[in-house]
């Protein structure tokens, strides 16, 4: 990992958090663990990214630093993303990764706060949200700085919590919060309009008081410049970002296929996988 600044203190450079790079390590758990939510894990790729790379701070490079921001994740199912960014600076180590869901790993298939660097146990869709909601509001009412950003995904949004949540931060004008919808159409059991339509997501969320934007959720820069943007306008208001993305994104046959939120790696797939990913996938 080539670092020339303390991490989350001041933005890293184009060559720290490479989607196609965290891809692979997240290839890499789900085969050595035959384990499952791949599809899932690869839609939050790049937001993962700009996150870490550009905007969360966590002094001395410590997941537990007093005065870090805090990214929670909602959608607990997509952790193997999550664990790719951490693997990168540094907090999970080669084992960790070719361990995973081995016999003692302590990394699970769920964000799980036991963990550092995780900051929720999630995977009982909803629960994240009003989680972080809480944490945005304890940080607000001690005049902090930091930042809460919590990333959900679009089937997740069935969830009554959501919305319970979202009513409360509007009401206590908790701009300090965002929101990230990982908005990839599909949930585990078919597409969110066949199983629960939402509707227009930035309409609804700008409804219920947020500053809200919509950009692709795979263009690094149109990630970053609206996050930017959202941090920039609408104070006195919580933040969402609606992230348009592809389930499975990066690898070809998996891309809006949703068997690969439940299918496992064999030998064959794995390495196509990797050779779908191309010369920026090989760690070198």
């Amino acid at each position: 990992m080539n670092q020339t600044t303390p991490p989350g203190e001041s933005p890293h450079d184009r060559s720290t958090f490479l989607p196609a790079k965290l891809r692979r390590t997240v290839l890499e758990m789900a085969y050595a663990g035959a384990t499952v939510h791949i599809g899932c894990a690869f839609s939050i790729i790049e937001l993962l990214a700009v996150l870490y790379r550009n905007h969360l701070r966590y002094p001395g490079n410590d997941p537990r630093a007093e005065g870090r921001d805090y990214l929670v994740l909602s959608k607990g199912h997509g952790v193997m993303a999550q664990y790719a960014c951490m693997y990168e600076l540094g907090w999970l180590n080669d084992s960790h990764i070719n361990g995973y869901f081995a016999d003692g790993s302590e990394l699970k298939g769920l964000s799980d706060s036991r963990v550092a660097g995780l900051e929720v146990t999630s995977g009982s869709l909803g629960h994240g949200f009003s989680v972080a909601v809480g944490i945005a509001m304890g940080l607000k009412r001690q005049a902090c700085n930091q930042k809460v950003y919590t990333i959900v995904g679009d089937g997740e949004l069935n969830e009554g919590p959501i919305w319970e949540g979202a009513l409360v931060a509007a009401h206590h004008k908790i701009d300090n919060l965002m929101l990230i919808v990982d908005k990839n159409g599909f949930q585990a059991m078919g597409t969110t309009d066949d199983v629960l339509a939402l509707g227009d997501l930035t309409a609804k969320f700008i409804s219920f008081g947020f500053e809200t934007i919509e950009i692709d959720g795979h263009n690094e820069d149109d990630i970053h410049h609206a996050i930017n943007q959202l941090w920039d306008t609408g104070h006195g208001k919580p933040k969402a970002l609606i992230a348009r993305t592809v389930k499975g994104k990066g690898v070809h046959f998996m891309e809006s296929d949703n068997r690969w939120h439940y299918t496992r790696l064999n030998d064959q797939t794995f390495a196509d996988a990797l050779a779908a990913l191309g010369p920026a996938g090989v760690i070198k």
